[in-house]
Order: C-alpha cells, then sequence, then structure tokens
C-alpha cells in the first residue's frame, strides 16, 4: 500500500495540517495549550471525583475507602494511556512540524489502533489478578469486596480511556487544543448526569457509579474519533504493512513515557499501604486527596502533553530558540499555576472537608494536604516540565529514570519513616522527597537544552542516545 493511499478519499489539502507553534508568542501556546489541556485531563479525573462525592453521600466509610483502593488501580491504568499518548503527540507533532502530513496521518491511524490493542491487554490482566492487587494494597473486608465489584465494572471502560485520549493528543498534535478539550469535558459531563441516576435514582450505589464511568468513557471515544476523522481528516487507511514499523517509533517514545507515568501511581500503591495500617478513615481522607489533587493541579498534569506539541513542531522546524524558551515559559506559568491553586485549597479546606462529609482523622488528612502539603507541588511541576524536555528532545529514559527515583527513594522510605510519627507523616514524607528529586529533574532539563544544537536533530525524538 503506497503512501498516497494513506489519505481518506476527502482529505484536506497538506496545508489543513499546519505546524502553529514555530511562531508567535511561546507562552500564549503554553498557556493555551495547557490551559484547555487542563480542562480536558481535569474531567477525566473528575469522574472519578464526582463518583466519590455521590458515594460521600450515602455516608458509608467502608464504601469510600474503598474507591481510594479502586483508585489506585485505576491511576496506573490513566497513566498508562497518558504515557502512549505523550508518545503519539511527540511522533505525530514532529512529522507535522516538517511538513510530512501524509505521514502524521499513518502514523496517527497505527497510533489508535496501538492504543486499543494495548488498552485491552491491560485491562484483561487487570481484571484476572483484582484480587491479588487489592491484597496487595491492604485492602480488607467490606471495602474490598466493593472496591472488587466496582473495578471488575470499570475494566470494560479502559479500551474507551485510551482510544479517546490517543484523540484528545492527536487533536492537540494539530494545535486544536479546544477540540482535544471537548473529549475529555464530555465524559465529565456524562457522568456529571448520569451518576446520581444510577447511585441513587437506581439504588444501584457504588456499581452504579462504576456504570457511569462506563458509558462517560464510551461518549469520550464517540467524540474523539469524530473530531479526528470527519474535522481535521488526521486518519488515513491503515497500513499493516508499516504498522509494526510506526508502533515502533511510537514505542521509542511512549515505551519510557509509560515507565515513567507509572511510577506516580506506584509510589500511590505504597502511600495507600502505609495509610491502610490506620484503618478505613485514614485510606478515605487519603482517598479524598487523591482525588483532589488531579483537579486541582490539572494544569500541572496536563503540562507535560501540553508542552510537547510546542517543542516537538519547533524541533522538527530546527527552531532551538524557540525549544529552549518553550521550557522557561513552562515554568514560569507552572510557579503561577501552583500558587493559584494552593491559595484555593487552603481557604477551601472547610468547604472540601463539608462536602465530603469527612470527619476525625479523614477531616485532618485532608486539612494537612490543603494548608501545608499542596505547596511541595511545584516541584511536582518542575518534574512535569521536565519531563515534556526529555521525551520531546530524545532522552525519555531520563524522564522514566527521575519519575522512578521520585516513586521508589523519594517515596518509600520517606512513607516508611513518616508511618511513625502516624498518618499525618504518610503525607509529608513523600511531600519531601519531592522536593529533592523535582529540583534535580529541572536542572538536568536546563543542562540538556544548553546542549541542544543543530546536530541533535538530525534523528528522530526518541531515537537519540541518552547522555
Amino acid at each position: 500500500m503506497s503512501d498516497s493511499a494513506t489519505n481518506l478519499a476527502d482529505a484536506p489539502p497538506l496545508a489543513a495540517v499546519s505546524p502553529r507553534f514555530v511562531n508567535g508568542s511561546l507562552l500564549r501556546h503554553v498557556v493555551v495549550m495547557a490551559s484547555t489541556g487542563a480542562v480536558g485531563l481535569v474531567a477525566v479525573f473528575f469522574v472519578d471525583l464526582i463518583n466519590l462525592f455521590y458515594i460521600s453521600m450515602l455516608g458509608q466509610q467502608p464504601v469510600a475507602a474503598a474507591v481510594g483502593f479502586a483508585g489506585v488501580v485505576a491511576f496506573f491504568q490513566i497513566s498508562f494511556c497518558i504515557g502512549v499518548m505523550i508518545g503519539i503527540v511527540a511522533v505525530v507533532s514532529r512529522a507535522i512540524g516538517a511538513g510530512r502530513t501524509e505521514e502524521a496521518k499513518r502514523l496517527a491511524t497505527a497510533s489508535l489502533v496501538l492504543m486499543a490493542a494495548s488498552c485491552v491487554l491491560v485491562a484483561s490482566a487487570t481484571f484476572v489478578f483484582l484480587e491479588q492487587i487489592l491484597d496487595l494494597l491492604g485492602a480488607t473486608g467490606e471495602t474490598r469486596r466493593q472496591a472488587l465489584g466496582y473495578l471488575q465494572i470499570t475494566q470494560l471502560a479502559m479500551p474507551f480511556l485510551g482510544v479517546g485520549m490517543a484523540c484528545s493528543g492527536l487533536m492537540r498534535a494539530v494545535g486544536d487544543a479546544r477540540r482535544a478539550m471537548s473529549v475529555t469535558l464530555a465524559g465529565a459531563v456524562v457522568a456529571a448526569i448520569l451518576d446520581p441516576i444510577l447511585i441513587f435514582g437506581l439504588h444501584l450505589d457504588l456499581k452504579g457509579a462504576a456504570i457511569a464511568s462506563v458509558l462517560a468513557r464510551m461518549a469520550m471515544t464517540g467524540i474523539g474519533l469524530y473530531g479526528c476523522m470527519h474535522i481535521h481528516h488526521l486518519l488515513g487507511r491503515f497500513n499493516l504493512l508499516l504498522f509494526v514499523a510506526d508502533s515502533k517509533r511510537v514505542g521509542q517514545v511512549a515505551g519510557p513515557s509509560i515507565m515513567a507515568n507509572l511510577a506516580t501511581p506506584f509510589g500511590a500503591a505504597f502511600i495507600t499501604h502505609f495509610m491502610a495500617q490506620f484503618g478505613t478513615a485514614a485510606v478515605a481522607g487519603l482517598a479524598t486527596i487523591d482525588r483532589l489533587v488531579p483537579v486541582a493541579f490539572g494544569l500541572l498534569y496536563a503540562l507535560s502533553g501540553a508542552v510537547g506539541p510546542i517543542i516537538g513542531q519547533n524541533l522538527g522546524a530546527r527552531r532551538i530558540d524557540r525549544v529552549r524558551q518553550t521550557l522557561i515559559e513552562s515554568l514560569r506559568f507552572m510557579a503561577v499555576a501552583v500558587c493559584v491553586a494552593w491559595l484555593v485549597l487552603a481557604l477551601g479546606q472547610q468547604l472540601i472537608i463539608y462536602a465530603f462529609s469527612a470527619e476525625g482523622l479523614a477531616a485532618e488528612l485532608i486539612a494537612l494536604f490543603c494548608s501545608a502539603v499542596a505547596g511541595s507541588f511545584f516541584f511536582l511541576g518542575a518534574l512535569f516540565v521536565a519531563n515534556a524536555a526529555f521525551n520531546n528532545l530524545g532522552y525519555p529514559l531520563y524522564s522514566t529514570g527521575f519519575n522512578w527515583a521520585r516513586a521508589t527513594l523519594g517515596t518509600i522510605p520517606f512513607a516508611y519513616i513518616g508511618s511513625y510519627y502516624g498518618a499525618a507523616g504518610v503525607l509529608i514524607g513523600p511531600a519531601i522527597g519531592g522536593v529533592i528529586f523535582g529540583s534535580l529533574a529541572m536542572i538536568t532539563a536546563f543542562r540538556i537544552t544548553r546542549r541542544l544544537d543543530a546536530s541533535d536533530l538530525t534523528a528522530p525524538a526518541g531515537e537519540r542516545a541518552e547522555s
């Protein structure tokens, strides 16, 4: 099958898919891409926050704790999808930046197939080992039973989640931040409508929340495919002969990125394990915090994916000066975003405690996070910005290394030592580790951009050796 066959019959002229980020204000590009990307990404996590809000209204602490254990598993799967999406955005945006539109369309199609197949495999493996996973996390009794039932249903949603996120990433790769945002935002809207109907109206409780998640992520896939196929005509015919080679290109960035992204839920799993020794109240409080974090700090979580297309297009266009400046503007934007989110959390902590019906130790943990621990997310933001540079400048293993160093050396010993000082210590310890490794990652990213020259642009992203 020839490359010309990769175009759809109604595909627009090549100029219709053009690099948008090689000109204009970089700060504006960062703000637009990160803010719209955050809305879309927050929408993915907002589904879980809505579920927890309605579940907390049932007034059953074991059920709320079950959502916490289930959330750790979901965090692994979402992180996997984000890792694949970063690889997709990196290779497609680079092809667009270099003016190779037909290649970009072929890669886009191959990427969706790769994402769907990968998610089916991950969801199937998770379903088989669910009981063992919950045992490792420390779930017991009624809490374990509720978490198991919830997760057995939500595994059906993972392929839809992955394809929807991949479509959102493809639209960000061509610079359509608004439609990329609408993909995941649609999922939140569907969940917000269905949750009260299924949980309270049909009295399905936690199972109702799980069914709502599945339907919400199906909506994401439908809207995402419509945008890619009918708005941007970004998808070509599937080329089986080139699929392995195209998948390898995506995997060169996605593989290390997946490993890097899985580090965060890996660390979160250990925190949940250490927190479980303090009872269901502590796990319920941690569950609320874990769902507040990606919503409150959505701009940070969106930075790696949002900055990637900007770096990728300028790298493809050989605009080294703009690559360096993108990193600086991203840090400035991130610092402001953290300060605003921290202030909102500190001022609204009592409202949050009331909204989620938190009492006792759960309320104490939420208050501690909002007033103090949230400030450490500046350094997590620095790590995310550094990851965007590593993934798109051909050093993805650096991203993997720093994320896993933070999730292991910066989390496990700090949480373990902190547990001797109570549940509060389990929160504070890993925050200290995050400060250390976030700082080291950003220093390394700046060193790489200072060494960048034209010779670095001769190989595709992900193919240069780490040095």
